[in-house]
């Protein structure tokens, strides 16, 4: 597994932000769309990432998070890949930076895709039962 290519695995349909977004847009998109990470783009290129940690960890309120921008505190040192590295780039990053998530980006750093860890655990599992079998769970559980 960790010989593929960070294109198999990686998402390229990113929701994103911009460093005009706030706290609150954070937030409410991680809530609704079930995501812990947005990277923050100008135009295409990458220039920072947040978390739901990263907000957690400001201590601040739904209400105080609405006029705060996302470049309070989002991370502008990002640790980014390109497409054509192996997995085992990415479960380098994640375990060594206790990440989750890695952005893909092209040679002009901007953004095309993201690994999460959920992404390689999936990856994996599909690989290793590629029927269905939500039977055997229902039944099990």
């Amino acid at each position: 597994m960790m010989n593929e290519y960070v294109r198999a695995v990686m998402t390229t349909n990113v929701i994103t932000l911009t460093p005009e977004n706030t706290l609150g847009d954070a937030r409410r998109i991680m809530l609704e769309k079930h995501i812990h990470h947005l990277p923050i783009v100008e135009g295409k290129k990458l220039v920072g990432i947040i978390s739901s940690w990263d907000i957690f960890k400001s201590g601040k309120s739904a209400a105080e998070c609405e006029n705060i921008p996302v470049t309070e505190i989002m991370v502008n040192k990002v640790a980014a890949l390109d497409p054509d590295q192996h997995l085992g780039a990415v479960a380098e990053v994640l375990k060594e930076h206790l990440f989750h998530a890695v952005p893909i980006v092209n040679d002009d750093r901007e953004l095309i895709g993201i690994v999460t860890s959920t992404d390689l655990i999936r990856y994996e599992y599909n690989k290793e039962y590629p029927e269905d079998l939500s039977k055997f769970v229902s039944e099990n559980m």
